[in-house]
């Protein structure tokens, strides 16, 4: 037999492993680029979901009921569609951690707050806890602490700051 009689068929087996093998790149890379395109939702919802819990937060400490009366679960429409996209719950309810007297020189101080016994104010330091979850069933659930910082009169401060 000649030579090229022995190495007939080999071409066929040559292409058939090259297949297999450009098929097990090609299944690898999408399986890559299914890994990370949920990475990058898993973000996003993480993202939206602090978004929600921060504009909840606003809302509640814009109005300082929150000091006295625990805020009510808010649904946060994040994407502007008009339907709920998160829920934010407040648990525990805001607490005071600190108060301390104000001084002449703190900045934002109303002249009220200074008479002639001394500070008549004080600043109350807040926690306020969100936790947020999502509606649609992602499993996307977060828990914010913010820091509020707020002005009151020596009763009030006392009041809330359980003293």
């Amino acid at each position: 037999m000649t030579t090229i009689s022995k190495q007939r068929g080999s071409t066929l087996l040559v292409a058939l492993v090259m297949l297999v093998l450009m098929t097990l790149i090609a299944i690898s890379a999408m399986s890559s680029t299914t890994s990370s395109v949920q990475v990058v939702g898993n973000a996003q919802f993480r993202e939206e979901a602090n978004a929600a819990g921060q504009q909840a937060i606003e809302n509640v400490i814009s109005s300082s009921a929150f000091k006295t009366v625990a805020p009510a679960a808010q649904s946060i429409d994040i994407n502007g569609d008009g339907a709920a996209d998160y829920n934010v719950t407040f648990t525990p309810a805001p607490s005071c951690i600190s108060y301390t007297a104000t001084d002449p020189s703190d900045a934002s101080v109303p002249k009220e707050c200074f008479g002639s016994t001394g500070s008549l104010c004080y600043w109350t330091l807040w926690d306020v806890t969100a936790v947020v979850t999502d509606v649609h069933g992602s499993g996307a659930a977060t828990t914010i602490h913010q820091g509020v910082r707020t002005i009151a009169g020596l009763n009030a401060a006392l009041t809330s700051c359980g003293v």
